[in-house]
């Protein structure tokens, strides 16, 4: 596309394909990813903690003494492991893993920091309520839930967290430093 430099006063070309560029909106688009799928499961344990009314009427809202693995397990549940998942439906200890992870997710993506971390627990949390509905109703084998897992590896494998997040920062922390594994 033709554009006027300023310096000369002659059209020039602007270089679409220029790698720096692409870079740049690279970065820009998967730290925009971040952003969304951190959203994604932060509002998800903000609707089961405070009951919103999204996916969790008021009165069944956690902090109301509600089940936040109650209605997914026990009325999602299908396949292969229904009676695992029907046995753990609104037990404490599964209710308070599924709300931390939620929480501890969403934070680590929403912040760009502990990327590592959030990419391993994102993938056991989506793995796992993928196999609840297994088959999954729109596709015999592939659903969001794999997608999300999908993404969230390569939010981590790309430094995501670095653009529009604390990832910087939190990776020259000492404690970073010292493990790695948190960056």
């Amino acid at each position: 596309m033709p554009v006027t430099d300023p310096r000369t006063e002659r059209p020039r070309t602007v270089n679409r394909t220029d790698p720096a560029q692409s870079r740049t909106a690279a970065r820009y688009v998967w730290a925009t990813a971040r952003l969304f799928l951190g959203f994604v499961f932060f509002w998800a344990f903000l609707d089961k903690l405070f009951g919103l009314g999204h996916g969790t009427p008021g009165k069944q809202a956690w902090i109301h003494g509600g089940h936040p693995t109650l209605g997914f397990l026990k009325f999602s549940a299908a396949g292969p492991f229904k009676g695992f998942y029907h046995s753990i439906a609104g037990a404490g200890w599964a209710d308070w893993l599924f709300m931390l992870g939620l929480a501890g997710i969403g934070a680590a993506l929403l912040l760009g920091i502990g990327m590592r971390v959030a990419a391993g627990a994102g993938v056991v949390m989506l793995v796992m309520m993928w196999s609840v509905v297994l088959p999954p109703d729109s596709n015999v084998f592939v659903d969001d839930h794999l997608v999300y897992a999908l993404v969230v590896v390569g939010l981590a494998l790309v430094g995501a967290g670095d653009t529009l997040g604390l990832g910087g920062w939190w990776s020259r922390t000492r404690l970073v430093q010292r493990f790695p594994v948190l960056k």
